[in-house]
């Protein structure tokens, strides 16, 4: 290969930039973006790839996914979590510290989950640990350990390894992250509010776990940001109501932020049809839908992510259709991009919309520089996204372990074509690296 050769060309009438789209050459060269040029003056290359008007975009950072493995590998594992994730898109995963066992809540909880992700990860793939009442003397070496930041509980989490912090305890961990500039990612709901449902049906699951818990508990964490000046972000908003407090929050200097998930901007209480719509907190009547949409469009929602949380059908309830019982989580790692797209298409939204929520944002918020848009120097993570294709979702298609997802039969707009790792074209070999914070110490 000369000096002046590429490696990969990808030319697109509908490149998505930051700044909107553009009809572009892409330019590839040791996995990184090595060069724009225009659409009409493609540079010599060893493979070049014309879109035409199929968009291209930033691989998506997907922050927050339960992979469940090592311990509970017949929910999802890296193998199969990392290939669903590529069919959607999504280049870069987070893995959460929960409802994998051991919970990822000690360096040593980290390494045993390494070793059973290596070899197995088809997109790059971090890790948050977790913070529990027992192991504030680990975030410190989970922080230098590498993890992107550590996850808490307000209320009980469903399961019994992973227990919730109480208040005193919330602000103990905060503090002690705040001498770090560590952050503290929080599933908000009070549980003094939260009560046991009156009965199996969804309307009485969703009456106990009122939008009035959620604020309370976003409340709370914007008092001890204030207090300990800690960084705190909260995470699967689907509360409306929460958004107000939040932007003056933020208006005011307070580090927090917030992110909400494609479920609770696309699916209402009035579409439920059974326990795969399960999520806690849960999904919420129509009405609530387009206060989340105007927190992602003033800023105050950084961004979303799938909180791809999913089980085998025998715990979701399918049979029994009672919602008191069955696991909360959605599975949708898959289908992430066209859900959105779907919904941001029929809002007046664009796509340099859709990949600021799902790519800018949610790199920016892990700190990933080199990921989340089509710039020079950043990792060549793209995607070939038809954004006119339909189709009809088949659960037993997908990549996810189990084949339950509520989005089952539902028609979405967007069809991903081809996904790029570092100008790698996604395939069986898996060719995902392990990713780590700045607070990372090697």
């Amino acid at each position: 290969m000369s000096v002046s050769e590429f490696d990969l060309v990808v030319r697109s009438r509908r490149v998505v930039l930051p700044d909107g789209e553009r009809a572009l050459t892409v330019a590839v060269r040791d996995g990184r973006i090595a060069a724009l040029a225009g659409y009409h003056e493609p540079p010599p290359a060893r493979e070049t790839v014309d879109l035409g008007e199929v968009a291209l975009l930033p691989g998506l950072v997907d922050t927050h996914v339960h992979v469940n493995e090592p311990g509970r590998t017949h929910w999802e594992g890296f193998a199969s979590a990392t290939r669903a994730a590529a069919a959607g898109g999504v280049t870069t995963i987070v893995d959460m510290p929960l409802n994998s066992l051991p919970p990822t809540t000690t360096v040593y909880a980290l390494e045993i989950k390494k070793k059973a992700a290596e070899g197995q990860c088809h997109v790059d793939v971090g890790f948050w640990g977790g913070a529990i009442p027992a192991n504030l003397d680990a975030l410190e070496p989970l922080l230098a350990a590498g993890v992107f930041g550590v996850k808490c509980f307000l209320s009980p989490s469903g399961v019994d390894e992973f227990p919730a912090l109480d208040p005193d305890q919330l602000i103990k961990a905060m503090r002690r992250l705040a001498t770090l500039d560590g952050l503290l990612i929080v599933h908000a709901e009070d549980p003094a509010t939260l009560t046991d449902p009156l009965g199996p049906t969804y309307p009485e699951f969703l009456d106990s776990r009122t939008q009035d818990a959620e604020l309370r508990a976003v409340e709370r964490v914007i008092d001890a940001a204030v207090l300990t000046g800690c960084r705190a972000h909260i995470v699967h908003i689907s509360a409306g109501s929460c958004v107000e407090p939040l932007r003056r929050a933020q208006q005011s200097g307070i580090r927090v932020t917030a992110e909400t998930c494609p479920h609770y901007l696309t699916l209402s209480a009035e579409d439920v049809t059974s326990p795969a719509f399960k999520c806690c907190p849960p999904i919420r009547e129509s009405t609530n839908r387009d206060t989340l949409w105007h927190g992602l469009a003033t800023g105050t929602l950084m961004g979303i992510v799938s909180d791809h949380s999913p089980c085998p059908a025998d715990l979701k309830g399918l049979t029994t259709h009672d919602y008191t019982s069955a696991w909360g989580g959605i599975a949708s790692l898959q289908l992430g991009l066209p859900i959105i797209w779907t919904e941001a298409l029929s809002r007046g939204y664009g796509l340099p919309d859709v990949a600021k929520w799902m790519s800018t944002a949610p790199a920016a918020l892990v700190g990933l520089p080199t990921k989340g848009t089509i710039t020079i120097g950043n990792d060549a993570d793209l995607v070939a996204f038809d954004p006119t294709g339909k189709f009809t979702v088949n659960a037993t298609k997908l990549h996810h372990k189990n084949p339950v997802t509520p989005y089952d039969g539902h028609k979405l707009t967007g069809i991903v074509q081809t996904t790029w790792l570092r100008g790698q074209t996604i395939d069986a070999q898996a060719q995902g690296q392990f990713l780590f914070s700045p607070h990372h110490q090697s």
